[in-house]
């Protein structure tokens, strides 16, 4: 199947450049800011190390929040435990992992001087948007059973 602008040769701006870079190193401080955490036992209030509140939703819904867990999925993952960040909260680890290959893809359009903006308008947004909604939502009711298990 032919991917429309795979090999279209968009040359970078340089904005362009100046805004890739700052994301990535926006992006290595984030992660490097998550790898200095530790992953809280509950599988949830890891950002509570951060000086962040509480969530409030367990106490006053007796149930999670939709993104209860994405941060101690993501902290587990940067600690090389895949398999307790998928269990913890799966579309943490997935959002990080997204994260991480949008950050090496960006900085591998830096060097080549080729425009990721202009690539990225070729991407299928809308099944980007309805995978990462479907999987946050399946995500939240595994969330849900684990904590109602616990």
């Amino acid at each position: 199947m032919e991917v429309p602008g795979k090999d279209l040769p968009f040359p970078m701006p340089f904005w362009e450049r100046l805004v890739l870079l700052l994301l990535v190193t926006v992006l290595v401080y984030v992660l490097s800011l998550l790898a200095s955490l530790e992953p809280d036992p509950r599988g949830m209030g890891t950002h509570e190390q951060l000086g962040m509140a509480p969530c409030s939703w367990p106490i006053q819904y007796d149930m999670p929040c939709p993104t209860c867990g994405v941060t101690t999925s993501a902290v587990a993952l940067l600690h090389l435990d895949p398999l307790t960040a998928f269990r913890i909260q799966p579309f943490g680890a997935l959002f990080t992992l997204a994260g991480i290959w949008f950050g090496l893809l960006a900085l591998r359009h830096v060097v080549r001087g080729r425009s990721l903006f202009a690539r990225m308008a070729f991407w299928p947004w809308s099944w980007i948007l309805v995978t990462a909604t479907v999987v946050l939502l399946g995500s939240w009711s595994w969330k849900i059973a684990v904590f109602r298990a616990g």
